[in-house]
């Protein structure tokens, strides 16, 4: 009984139910059995550097190539991918696509937040999917989005038009249901604060401060993937890293961290700003291309614009 329990609760059958077209299905899919993989090495592998950088200067972890290399190689055996983006290589990486049925794009970080694993604390997988050929497009024309966080729990969540859904790897290796339709309050009482005070915009810094008066907790982990995913769970609450004195741009890339994120959060009712124009309408035109975030709860998002407007004092 339990055992058929179990199926019907599992991704595939979800995804299934849910009518997702094949193609988009096998994408998510597959990026959930590159992340078993993924959880894997990261409990047991190596953690040192792998003597490379990435495209941005940064040290990679031999866990960071590897995360690249296994998901690239289930994206690829899926037969429905035809471009990808990652975070850790330098160019569009493009695939002879077997299947003759329509294609899709990804954009993926596969290991972000991967300086946190030697110190134990929670990092995830992003992903991004576009149906055609062209990976570098507004985030707007995202088809499906999902996470990974690998945790005290390992995770997925996903959302492809159907709502958003979180997934638990169990100790047979499956992932199965855990909560469907997530949703986010319009106004939540926690926020995440990215960048250095000091290096604050006078707007941004205000706004801060109007947080903190209001009595909103700060909960920070360092990391993208877990603070999302602990305001899509708690129901409620903001991220944000602004442009700042010496990151006018602020930190997070678009193509794989920012889009797929803000598809998620408008999916569940929350909003995602750059602190004036919605996440998903900015133009994305580059591998590199770097904005500042307000993310979570709509009341907060748009309180943050506000201030950036010159509305608020």
């Amino acid at each position: 009984m339990n055992i058929i329990k179990h199926v019907k609760r599992g991704l595939w059958n979800h995804l299934m139910k849910s009518g997702i077209e094949m193609g988009l299905a096998s994408i998510i899919y597959e990026v959930g059995v590159a992340s078993k993989y993924v959880n894997h090495a990261m409990r047991t592998g190596d953690l040192g550097l792998a003597g490379t950088s990435n495209l941005y200067g940064e040290d990679q972890l031999a866990l960071d190539v590897l995360a690249d290399e296994i998901i690239k190689d289930r994206l690829d055996h899926t037969g429905r991918v035809s471009r990808i983006i990652s975070e850790e290589q330098s160019e569009i990486i493009i695939f002879d696509r077997k299947s003759k049925a329509g294609g899709y794009s990804v954009c993926y970080d596969p290991l972000d937040g991967s300086s946190l694993v030697d110190v134990n604390l929670s990092v995830g997988t992003i992903v991004a999917i576009y149906a055609g050929d062209d990976p570098l497009q507004s985030g707007r024309h995202q088809v499906g989005a999902m996470y990974v966080v690998y945790g005290p729990r390992t995770t997925l969540v996903y959302g492809a038009g159907n709502g958003v859904h979180e997934f638990t790897l169990n100790s047979l290796g499956e992932y199965v249901l855990t909560r469907e339709y997530l949703t986010v309050k319009k106004q939540g009482n926690i926020y995440s604060p990215g960048g250095v005070r000091c290096d604050y915009s006078l707007e941004h810094e205000k706004f801060v401060k109007k947080l903190e008066d209001e009595g909103y907790k700060l909960r920070y982990s360092g990391g993208f993937v877990p603070d999302i995913n602990q305001i899509l769970l708690k129901g409620g609450g903001l991220f944000m890293y602004p442009g700042t004195a010496t990151a006018k741009h602020g930190k997070l890339r678009l193509p794989f961290e920012l889009n797929p994120m803000a598809y998620l959060m408008e999916a569940v009712g929350g909003a995602a700003t750059d602190g004036r124009r919605a996440i998903l309408d900015l133009d994305c035109y580059d591998i590199d291309q770097r904005s500042p975030v307000y993310i979570g709860s709509r009341d907060e998002v748009e309180l943050a614009a506000k201030f950036f407007a010159g509305d608020m004092k």
